[in-house]
This record gives C-alpha cells, structure tokens and sequence, in this order.
C-alpha cells in the first residue's frame, strides 16, 4: 500500500507518534498551521469522509473523543477539530485524519 499513513502505522516510514492505542496514532503535522498541529490518524483505511459507511459511526466518534482527549493532555483552553474532505476541501492524503489545531499558551 502507497498510503503513507498506513506505513506510519504500520511502522515502515519513521514519524514522531505522540500517541497511540489499538485504533488511532496520533502524530505532528509536518506542515504546521499553528503552534499545535496534530493529526489524529484512524488505524482503519478509510480515504475520505466521502468513503465513511454506517458501520464507522462508532469510529468516527472516537475520533472526536480521542481529539479532545489530546487536548485535555496537553492542557490545551481552545482548539479546532478540522477534517478535510477532498482535493478541493484541502485534503491532500487520501486516508481519513482529524487536524488538532492550537496556538499553545505557555501557563
């Protein structure tokens, strides 16, 4: 598989992986937008959201959680959740992914 995500998870490409349970990795965006720039990986291939069937409502939800999750760690006061969909709505790996992003204030 091509799928650089897959590799991550599967551990053939290297990548600094902050987080990790038996469905989600969760690694820094190499590209950041924002101070915190996380990208909260399902371990399940699923291209896009356009390709999320009934049987993902579970994971989708774990998704969020695990977001907030990540937030709540890094003791984060606000954030935003962003899931591209599309060339056109700036996806650009085509394996689903949950954007964390913050400006990280130093308490």
């Amino acid at each position: 598989m091509s799928c650089i995500f897959c590799k991550i998870i599967n551990k053939q490409e290297s990548s600094e992986i902050l987080y990790e349970n038996d469905k989600f990795i969760v690694i820094k965006d190499i590209n950041p937008k924002a101070s915190v720039h996380l990208l909260i990986i399902p371990k399940k291939h699923i291209a896009s959201i356009k390709e999320i069937e009934q049987q993902d409502k579970e994971l989708m939800g774990q998704l969020i959680l695990t977001g907030k999750k990540i937030a709540e760690s890094k003791n984060l006061k606000g954030y935003k959740l962003i899931i591209n969909v599309g060339r056109e709505g700036g996806q650009i790996i085509d394996h689903l992914h949950l954007h964390l992003l913050a400006q990280q204030i130093c308490p």
